[in-house]
């Protein structure tokens, strides 16, 4: 930010805050408050004596020459941290084991056995259910892996999944997976397939470029390359695949392809790749699928991007006491909301970590306890 821009919202002049970091005068305790949360930091970090150098920035992923992570960005991946330091110490105090599956795997195992691992870990069986997003996040959430999914910071400052796709902290006791929900649906499971891969192989990072590929590409990271590899093949068995290949119509319409890709909560696309790659559909018939899924796309496309709203918040929209929760996460909503009322955490710690007034607390466990 500005000096002009930062002083203005924390309500002092741009001489006064230069005054502060200079270390010729002092915020009072408001402002300092207020300067926390304008800079999304948590409170106690602004009382240090020397700023912290042994922070370690997550790993970046993403492909080359992507696009600088924007100040939504920024914030989101500071808030998910803040969250995550403050879980992770919870249950060290608890006595919590560390949980076996991360870091179970390296990158040298066959991904066939990592997602295989993945599947019977989480109890997932595709495509037999109806919601495969649902599915995953339940599953997911249960063995102890928190999620949080948001598309915004405030109305005026909305995330951009060009810039990435979602992030994780591959941590033994609290492992954090963030998605970013700017993205398509299909690719949203996807993302959090992925990141559970990194979970698996003990990676923590930010993404970008999630997604199947055919072929390796040579400036896309290797980390990225399996964990889209493993993804693939954990959202589509090569058993379910042949099986899903000898039904219908033989794939010989994009109906077909749509609607079988549709039970295995991924894009028509990917779902077309892995059957390329799996050699169970001709050459000349992916090429005819392929460009008609293209074009459909593009229509697609077309028409979302009339629709969509200049802001993250929009009259009309979901209620934000579900989307609070929904960025929060349900695991970490239900564990601070329950320390809270068993009187283990004060109340302004309990309205710092789930971002909201104590009397909207009972708002929000109408959509954390569901």
């Amino acid at each position: 930010m500005t000096f002009e821009t930062a002083a203005d919202k924390i309500g002092v002049t741009t001489n006064r805050l230069l005054g502060w970091e200079q270390g010729l005068d002092q915020p009072t305790i408001a402002q300092a408050k207020k300067a926390a949360h304008v800079y999304r930091r948590p409170f106690a970090l602004l009382m240090l004596p020397e700023p912290p150098y042994d922070f370690t920035p997550l790993r970046d992923f993403r492909r080359k020459g992507s696009t600088p992570l924007g100040t939504a960005a920024t914030f989101i991946i500071r808030e998910l941290r803040e969250k995550q330091a403050w879980v992770r110490d919870w249950y060290a105090e608890q006595g919590e084991s560390p949980l076996s599956f991360v870091g179970r795997y390296t990158m040298e195992t066959k991904a066939a056995v990592v997602a295989e691992d993945i599947l019977k870990e989480l109890d997932i069986h595709p495509p037999h259910y109806a919601d495969p997003m649902k599915e995953w996040l339940a599953k997911a959430e249960r063995k102890g892996i928190f999620v949080s999914r948001t598309s915004y910071i405030h109305s005026h400052l909305t995330l951009n999944s060009e810039e990435f796709q979602g992030f994780v902290i591959a941590d033994a006791l609290a492992p954090f997976i963030f998605i970013n929900t700017d993205d398509w649906a299909t690719s949203q499971l996807f993302t959090l397939v992925h990141e559970l891969v990194h979970i698996w192989i003990a990676e923590s990072g930010i993404s970008n470029d999630v997604q199947p590929f055919m072929e390796k590409e040579e400036d896309l990271d290797p980390v990225e390359r399996f964990c889209n590899q493993v993804a693939a093949i954990a959202l589509m068995p090569k058993d379910y695949m042949v099986q899903a290949a000898n039904t219908g119509t033989g794939l010989g319409t994009s109906e077909e392809l749509r609607r079988l890709a549709q039970a295995y909560g991924v894009s028509s696309w990917a779902f077309l790749v892995r059957l390329r790659e799996l050699e169970l559909i001709s050459t000349q018939r992916y090429r005819r699928l392929k460009s008609q899924e293209e074009e459909a796309f593009r229509e697609f496309q077309a028409r979302e991007d009339a629709r969509k709203p200049v802001s993250g918040k929009h009259k009309g929209g979901p209620d934000p006491h579900r989307m609070q929760v929904y960025r929060n996460g349900l695991s970490f909503s239900r564990l601070v909301m329950d320390a809270f009322r068993g009187g283990l955490i004060p109340a302004t710690l309990a309205s710092s970590l789930m971002g909201a007034k104590i009397s909207d607390f009972s708002k929000l466990e109408k959509f954390a306890y569901p």
